[in-house]
């Protein structure tokens, strides 16, 4: 794709999004920003690694600050984690990629880049291709069918904000250092040791999920689920700090009885394609 270099009136009309923090790049259905007060306690303090193998939007991760045992992320969505590593290590050329975009914001646009074979392309154009769409499309989702082809439609905003250069500088400041991989949750914690923490934010169960459990064209099923929790439990009996994430639902919390606790936090959330249907929504803190 042949870009010019960055356009400095675009960084210019979009220096509101300079940020000195770093904050979740990409809008990810079911993100945690809205309830790190209630997760914090149970996670905090961190004595060892760090493990997140849902990685998602990353909010928690984000929102933790320095950690001194290292920090360890991943997520199966091969799109997400390029695009996690193109920020940590790309920043600026994504940057460039990202202003490009911007310059030819429009439906046309969005459309051609929504048609887009995007696996084959870099780590930067991948992540440049990613955040657009999810910023410019309908309610900020990332949806793909079976075939993996994202799918969601035009979001009919003017100006999305897609180029926020603080943002992105402050998220590649924090993520120095951090190992980000393309894995299985199971995968993931076999390099976890006594003393560190895991936190574990799985996709919802499908027939409470309003069909965001298809952010990969393989769905996490109930079979997932207690696959989880067997781990969860095999962790922790080895000293492992758990924290998890989920849906209220009785057939979750059956897999989580004691030593497990679990609280309940109403959550707000937005992604509803009917706004009258929109609003709070309950989950658990499982620890």
């Amino acid at each position: 794709m042949a870009r010019k270099r960055l356009q400095p009136l675009l960084l210019a009309e979009d220096s509101s999004y300079e940020e000195a923090v770093p904050k979740p790049f990409l809008k990810w259905a079911g993100g945690k920003r809205q309830v790190l007060d209630a997760l914090h306690p149970r996670l905090l303090p961190i004595q060892g690694a760090y493990h997140e193998p849902f990685l998602g939007g990353g909010a928690v991760f984000l929102s933790l600050g320095e950690v001194s045992g290292g920090a360890y992320l991943s997520d199966t969505n091969s799109r997400l984690v390029r695009s996690w590593i193109a920020v940590r290590d790309q920043t600026e050329a994504l940057i460039e990629v990202l202003a490009w975009h911007l310059g030819k914001h429009s439906e046309d646009h969005f459309l051609a880049q929504r048609e887009r074979d995007i696996d084959e392309a870099s780590d930067v154009e991948l992540a440049g291709w990613m955040i657009y769409l999810n910023k410019a499309g309908f309610n900020g989702l990332y949806r793909v069918n079976r075939k993996g082809r994202f799918n969601v439609p035009w979001g009919r905003v003017e100006r999305p904000g897609v180029l926020q250069p603080g943002r992105l500088r402050a998220t590649s400041r924090a993520l120095q250092g951090v190992d980000i991989r393309c894995q299985d949750f199971a995968q993931a914690c076999e390099a976890v040791r006594p003393g560190d923490t895991v936190y574990f934010d799985p996709p919802y169960i499908p027939d409470r999920a309003h069909g965001f459990t298809s952010y990969t064209a393989d769905k996490f099923r109930h079979a997932d689920q207690e696959r989880l929790a067997a781990l969860a439990l095999e962790l922790k009996l080895r000293g492992v700090k758990v924290v998890l994430s989920n849906h209220e639902d009785p057939t979750i919390e059956q897999l989580y009885p004691p030593p497990f606790c679990i609280d309940r936090v109403l959550v707000p959330r937005h992604v509803n394609r009917d706004a009258a249907k929109r609003g709070g929504v309950t989950e658990v803190i499982i620890w």
